[in-house]
Formats: C-alpha cells, structure tokens, sequence
C-alpha cells in the first residue's frame, strides 16, 4: 500500500475542522431491521452514525484509521460505539459479523484501484450473507476547475506504477490526495456484489465546493 493510500496524519490534523456532506438514504434503509448490526467505516467524526441513529438503528459500530477522527467522534457521541482500526487489509471484526457496512466519502481518499479493492473485500469479509453494502462517493467533474486539476496533477498523480492511479486524482488546497470516479469504475470495483440501486446526488465536498456524487447499495450474495 503507497503511502497515499493512508493519509492518516492529515485526517488527524483535520479532524475538527472539517464537515461531510453525503446524504443517507433512509428508503435504501426502510426495509432492513432496526436491530441490525452496522459498520460505518471510514466514519470520521461519527455524522452519519447519528443519521442511522435517528432513523431508529441501535447496533451501531464507527471505524476509523484516524485517531483524531475517533477522538472527535466519541467526544461529540459519547454514548455510540467507535473503534480505531487499522488501515485494511484486515479489520477486527469477525467473518459474516455485520448486516449493513456503509462506505460514505471514503473511496475518493484512497486513490490507489488495489487498495481500493483491498477494502471493499475486507467489507465483503465481514458482512454476512445477503448483507448490504451501501457506497457513497464522487464523480469526475466536467467544469473548468475539476479538469485543469485532473490534469495538473495527472504527471504527479495519475498514472502511477502499474496503473495504480487513475486521472481524476488531485491534491487539495490543504495537502489532501483525493480522487474523483468515473460512473462505471464502481461497477467494477463492486462486481463481487449485487447491485440493489444506484443514485445520482450534489453534494458540497469537505473543502465547500459543489461536486456530483453517486450512491450504490449492492448486497453480498446469500451462501449457497
């Protein structure tokens, strides 16, 4: 795993400071039970585990590399559950532990297509047959801004060893490496699963600006 893959120390520095932006759902969550058990990985300060908290979910668990993050999350949540974990390929969770893993903002911060594989098998790992897996992330962008930044960091970025990166990874203005999708990229990425639905959202990115985004809800196929 390249070293970009784990940006640990700047989520750390951020964890105060920034605010995520990606919707939850709640039909893609109307017919899964409330006593299910759910991962939310990559959970950052816990935002999303409050939305699942609030539709009525009480088998909540927060993962994240980040102790700042984790820090962040169980001072603003005292009563949830957050584990601090390390970057895959292996979580500390047992085989088939979880209905639900929910993946929100996480893919745009590993750009690397095997580390990216590296977590979504970890995921399929953990969930139990017939679980879900519920994505949300970025699109490339077609305004100006997104493609001069596509392509100023593409010699940087883009084409990395044995095509590790792809274009549409760029740096932030405060030190991030992040990366925008294609559409199909996911279909690809999650073809061991599925596919449930699939949605088109705006959103505002942790830096403030507009960004499309994707949702993908696909489930892990039932045993046998």
């Amino acid at each position: 795993m390249t070293d970009l893959d784990n940006q640990t120390p700047y989520w750390d520095a951020v964890a105060t400071t920034k605010r995520f932006t990606h919707p939850l759902h709640a039909p893609w969550t109307a017919a899964i039970g409330r006593d299910a058990a759910i991962l939310d990985y990559g959970c950052g300060y816990g935002r999303t585990m409050t939305d699942l908290a609030e539709l009525g979910f009480t088998d909540l668990t927060g993962a994240d590399s980040s102790a700042g993050m984790i820090g962040t999350a169980r001072t603003q949540h005292p009563t949830m559950r957050f584990e601090l974990v390390d970057t895959p390929p292996t979580l500390p969770f047992p085989d088939a532990s979880f209905d639900l893993a929910v993946l929100f903002a996480v893919l745009t911060c590993i750009p690397g297509d095997a580390a990216q594989r590296r977590l979504i098998d970890e995921l399929s790992r953990i969930l139990k047959p017939g679980g879900l897996l519920y994505v949300s992330d970025l699109l490339l962008g077609d305004d100006p801004r997104s493609r001069e930044r596509y392509e100023r960091f593409a010699a940087a970025h883009g084409n990395g060893t044995n095509g590790v990166f792809a274009y549409g990874v760029f740096e932030t203005s405060d030190g991030a490496v992040c990366r925008h999708h294609p559409a199909d990229h996911f279909a690809t990425l999650l073809d061991g699963f599925e596919v449930q639905d699939t949605r088109r959202i705006g959103v505002a990115t942790m830096n403030g600006n507009a960004a499309a985004g994707i949702q993908v809800l696909v489930r892990k196929p039932a045993a046998g």
